[in-house]
């Protein structure tokens, strides 16, 4: 396949990708029952561990030119010239399924191109010859996440390849077979890579990938394929619904024994709320999105009346990516939450900030959707109320 049909293949992907995330479901959350500690709920959403993707990239191939060397030679004659096209553009179309955190099964189609030589030897001899391999192939893909984006990627798996193979010239009696059937051969293959998410639904891989190959007359070598693939993952977190914070019932005013009525005293207070990262930021960033400054300023609306004694915000982080890189995000995101009450005009002397990483979950990092229910930000605020 040439080059600029694997590029086109891709195009469509990328295309259909964005297109299906642009035209997700905006507003899926269902507000839970009212709680004290109510919060933005992540909803039941359409969950699903599959994904499919496709790549492009350039492979080379190991052609025994040493043996082909010693059969063009054996009878006396002297080589005089040996060209070999060992690189050839390869693409791959591959599907697969998240098992856990830590892995994956994917099955594929692959397509590594055709890699020939032109020999020449003395008193005119001459032999050109060819092989193509295509395949499919199940592997398993072991995935270590570095950061929030960033993931390591190692494979090994089995292959089983077509190959057509193709001579030509007056040194036929150099190969066994000069006109071998195309033929078809089980062997291994191995792969390391990087992962990058661009988003929760699409990713982008860099890899280079080893395929144990056979020709039609049974030479055995190795093409080695470097690739660029789209990934899209089916199934990711809408945007969530706010629930209002439910306020702490006040405490009620002493009983005077007296007809007069008491005047207004200020009796204990807090609130508490816990907000989804996906309603506040961007994925793996900590600037307030204008959803979130709009959730965050209901919240404030309904402190209206409360003398502020106190106000703590924590961020929180899943388990993907290491604990310094959890830290330092989950500090950010509430430095940033912070930043932006103090700037509709909250004390910042009364506001304080910390940063749990991934130390406190709410949910099983297991799953997609325990690990949206541990990305969050929770406000807790302490003071008085009047009670009339």
């Amino acid at each position: 396949m040439k080059t600029s049909h694997t590029l086109a293949l891709l195009t469509v992907l990328a295309s259909a990708s964005i297109a299906t995330a642009q035209a997700a479901p905006q507003d899926m959350a269902v507000p839970t029952a009212a709680r004290a500690d109510a919060a933005f709920v992540n909803p039941d959403w359409a969950h699903s561990a599959w994904y499919m993707g496709a790549g492009v990239g350039r492979a080379r191939a190991n052609i025994d030119d040493e043996r082909l060397t010693r059969s063009l030679t054996a009878t006396g004659a002297t080589l005089t010239r040996f060209d070999a096209d060992e690189r050839d553009t390869g693409f791959k179309l591959f599907a697969g399924k998240q098992l856990n955190r830590y892995i994956a099964i994917e099955a594929g189609y692959f397509d590594l191109g055709t890699f020939s030589f032109d020999a020449a030897t003395s008193g005119n001899g001459a032999l050109r010859g060819e092989a193509g391999f295509r395949g499919v192939n199940l592997d398993l893909v072991g995935q270590l996440a570095l950061t929030q984006r960033l993931s390591l990627l190692g494979r090994a798996g089995v292959q089983y390849a077509k190959t057509r193979t193709h001579f030509s010239g007056n040194r036929l009696n150099a190969v066994t077979d000069p006109n071998p059937a195309s033929k078809n051969h089980g062997n291994a293959k191995l792969g390391l890579g990087l992962e990058y998410k661009l988003s929760e639904a699409l990713a982008v891989r860099g890899e280079v990938e080893r395929y144990r190959l056979n020709d039609a007359v049974n030479n055995r070598g190795d093409v080695d394929l470097a690739s660029v693939s789209l990934v899209y993952k089916f199934g990711r977190p809408a945007k969530v619904a706010y629930v209002a914070p439910a306020p702490v019932a006040a405490a009620p005013a002493a009983p005077v024994a007296a007809p007069v009525v008491a005047a207004p005293e200020p009796v204990p207070s807090s609130e508490k709320v816990s907000i989804a990262a996906e309603a506040l930021f961007d994925f793996d960033k900590s600037i307030v999105k204008p959803e979130g400054k709009a959730a965050l300023d209901e919240f404030m609306a309904k402190l209206e009346g409360m003398n502020t004694e106190v106000m703590i915000a924590v961020g929180h982080t899943d388990s993907v990516g290491t604990d310094a890189y959890n830290d330092k995000l989950s500090m950010r995101r509430a430095d940033a939450v912070k930043a932006y009450m103090v700037s509709k005009g909250l004390d910042p002397a009364r506001l304080y900030t910390e940063g749990k990483g991934e130390s406190q979950p709410v949910a099983d990092n297991a799953t997609a959707e325990g690990r949206a229910k541990n990305r969050r930000v929770t406000i807790e605020v302490v003071g008085t109320r009047t009670v009339r």
